[in-house]
């Protein structure tokens, strides 16, 4: 729940509270300036609008100190503008933040010294999980990093039933001696899951109390506001992850605004969550689980947007930035959203937008194993020192080294011109590394790369349509990041798409997510009951108080859209299905319940081969999503149509390796010169300030008036 505060008790109990600050934030009106940034694992992106055209732009990041390359994206946007750093500041209405603290806490085990309080005898729910594990036939799988040791996990007598009856009171002289201990511990943040407190939260609220008493310094969050479901592990597992995230956050968001409050920034500064929508600084503070996902999610906001300007509202995107490649399925104009997510070996079942990572990016380094074989990720190069091309320290090839000695990189055109490539230290590298041990050519062991990556892409690909019952044949692929657009039409010709969507962001369209993302927060409640006998007024009711809850974290805003869905499944089954509830008002009847029935039963068919309409189907939760949109009419204006011949965007020929053709030299165009109703046939090459466009044979390439290159491909 969201719940007002007193100050600097900001958690997962009280998330309303708006962080303090060097100065109150003023009401953004109708300032002139929007500014959204992403920080990624190489670059940070940037974007900006002074209400006519977009600036965009890239710095490196900064690992450890994400808000000093913020601060240097906005010192870059302010000199773009002719402005003093204040000048700008004073004049954005919205600062929208992508951020990977979250990420990256996970990733490399590095939260808040975290503790756990749960009924007495659960205290290794943690560990024991529900008796699986991520690969079941891996038998050498270790155990997770205890994120929360067992010394640290505390249990304690009480005792909810299945039905929300207290059997067992509270021993709140006991919760005071756990408390007390992990204080004595140097713990600075307490998770605290007791059984059934999705039914009475009582206990959970009454030791919330007590740890402000006993340890008032310490970050609290309650399973009672975080995931309010059925399932032990899940809910535990979602909890400690926010609690153990949330400190670091809560300080990086802190640090940050009042940097830039000082700076003279008196708008909102928000941050994109992991649904694919925003929320403000103060929500975001005490829901660091919200934002796992907060830098990819807003590039497949930008596709949804990007791609029905376009005309696609069936789209794959394939996000491949410095460390990673992330792909995510739009259908009708709607990102699939999952509650079963794996982050660092611990499950996140609150919703996010379904994005299936792995580790293949520009920076992804190759190498050849124990058994000769070569391989290429999930180890990266990273911002520091990078690939080998950069020029940074880095000595072992990459992705990126490979496709620059295939071609597809011009040394004198990345990053439009303001950042040089090294051929040669690629080619050495290439060589010494993983040509010589295999006893083949730099460049064969380049192509070897190159085609490594790719499969793996593809197969990521695949994981997102053709596992979840989706033909990637009836979808466009939308290629962004930094490399996507150089891959993107092997992929294509791989899984037999027909279209491939760039846009001229695509290097920034993670941060361009934050430009058009609404307002959005997802809650959730269990609600066991058979979907026959339910009655339509208790579901309202139940829809009704979910709703209430999810509007007290929205901000003040008139438009809200509220969308409704019950997760079903068949009786005695172990996993259910998330369905919408369509219904026109807020009350809940038959003709919706039944509707809703019978979605599920083509849901289940279309995503497991077969279904049992005389099943009976039982409710197993209910779920709201509330939406509140924000104005962002002008960013994306659409233009006039030019001639179909892009000669005056030819900048010269260049030799470019493709798999049937192999070396050839073909055109080479300057994106900056690419107008709208533009044609290039493939093979060619295109050289965006941020991005390259490489068109296969077969294919052809038209910038529409959106800005976005449209790829038909044949084959």
């Amino acid at each position: 729940m969201c719940r007002v505060a007193p100050p600097d008790t900001i958690g997962g109990m009280d998330a309303g509270q708006t962080l303090p600050a060097a100065s109150a934030p003023r009401t953004p009106g109708a300032l002139p300036y929007t500014i959204a940034v992403d920080v990624g694992g190489t670059f940070t992106d940037f974007v900006a609008s002074d209400g006519d055209r977009l600036f965009t732009g890239k710095v490196s990041s900064r690992p450890g100190d994400e808000s000093a390359a913020v601060l240097e994206a906005v010192s870059a946007i302010a000199e773009h503008y002719g402005l003093a750093t204040a000048g700008l500041l004073e004049n954005t209405g919205h600062f929208t933040l992508g951020t990977t603290v979250v990420t990256n806490a996970m990733l490399e085990y590095r939260g808040a010294p975290t503790g756990l309080i749960t009924t007495r005898g659960f205290r290794d729910m943690l560990e024991i999980r529900r008796g699986y594990r991520e690969s079941m036939v891996d038998l050498r799988l270790p155990a997770p990093h205890p994120i929360v040791p067992r010394r640290f996990r505390k249990g304690v007598a009480e005792r909810v039933d299945h039905t929300g009856a207290i059997v067992e009171p509270l021993d709140e002289a006991g919760v005071r001696d756990a408390v007390r201990e992990l204080k004595a511990a140097g713990i600075e943040s307490i998770a605290v899951c007791l059984l059934f407190s999705f039914l009475d939260d009582t206990h959970e609220r009454r030791i919330a109390e007590i740890i402000a008493e006993e340890h008032p310094d310490c970050f609290v969050t309650l399973s009672c506001d975080v995931l309010p479901q059925i399932r032990e592990f899940e809910r535990v597992s979602t909890t400690v992850v926010n609690a153990y995230t949330s400190p670091q956050l809560k300080h990086y968001l802190r640090a940050l605004e009042d940097k830039l409050r000082a700076a003279g920034f008196g708008g909102s500064l928000l941050v994109m969550q992991s649904t694919g929508g925003i929320m403000d600084v103060g929500y975001s503070a005490g829901h660091g689980v919200d934002a796992v996902l907060s830098g990819p999610a807003g590039g497949v906001v930008a596709a949804v947007a990007m791609g029905e300007r376009s005309g696609y509202r069936n789209v794959i995107t394939a996000d491949m930035g410095g460390t990673s490649y992330d792909v995510c399925l739009i259908h009708e104009g709607k990102p699939e959203v999952g509650v079963d997510s794996w982050i660092s070996r611990y499950r996140v079942a609150v919703p996010l937008v379904d994005i299936h990572t792995i580790g293949s990016g520009g920076g992804s380094l190759a190498w050849v194993d124990e058994a000769g074989a070569l391989r290429v990720g999930p180890e990266s190069a990273g911002a520091r020192p990078g690939p080998v091309c950069y020029g940074r320290g880095g000595t072992r090839p990459t992705v990126t080294d490979a496709n620059l000695v295939l071609g597809y990189l011009d040394p004198e055109r990345f990053l439009g011109g303001t950042m040089g490539l090294d051929h040669e230290a690629a080619l050495r590298s290439i060589e010494e590394h993983i040509a010589g041990p295999l006893g083949i050519s730099a460049v064969e062991a380049a192509i070897g790369i190159f085609r490594i990556a790719n499969s793996d892409m593809s197969n990521a690909l695949r994981h997102v349509s053709v596992s979840r019952g989706r033909d990637p044949r009836d979808y466009a692929l939308m290629a962004f990041g930094g490399a996507g657009a150089i891959h993107a039409g092997v992929q294509a010709f791989d899984l037999g798409i027909k279209t491939i969507l760039v846009p001229r962001q695509a290097s920034v369209l993670s941060a361009f997510g934050g430009m058009v993302a609404d307002f959005k927060v997802s809650r959730v409640r269990s609600f066991v009951r058979s979907a026959g006998a339910v009655d339509p007024e208790e579901l309202s009711t139940a829809l009704d108080a979910v709703i209430a809850e999810a509007e007290r974290c929205l901000p003040a805003i008139d438009e809200v859209r509220v969308e409704r869905f019950l997760d079903l499944r068949y009786e005695d089954q172990v996993q259910e299905v998330i369905v919408p509830l369509h219904t026109r008002t807020r009350r809940i009847s038959a003709v919706n319940l039944a509707r809703a029935v019978r979605d599920f039963h083509d849901q289940h068919e279309k995503l497991y081969a077969h279904k049992r309409p005389g099943q009976p189907v039982q409710i197993v939760s209910i779920r709201v999503e509330l939406t509140a949109p924000r104005s962002t009419g002008g960013l994306i204006k659409p233009l006039k149509f030019g001639a179909e011949n892009a000669g005056a965007a030819r900048v010269g020929t260049r030799s470019v390796y493709f798999d049937r053709l192999g070396f050839a030299e073909v055109p080479i165009f300057d994106g900056l010169a690419v107008e709208p109703g533009n044609v290039i046939p493939g093979p060619a090459v295109i050289h965006e300030p941020g991005t390259t466009i490489v068109v296969g044979e077969g294919q052809e390439a038209m910038l529409d008036q959106y800005e976005t290159y449209v790829i038909e491909v044949v084959g």
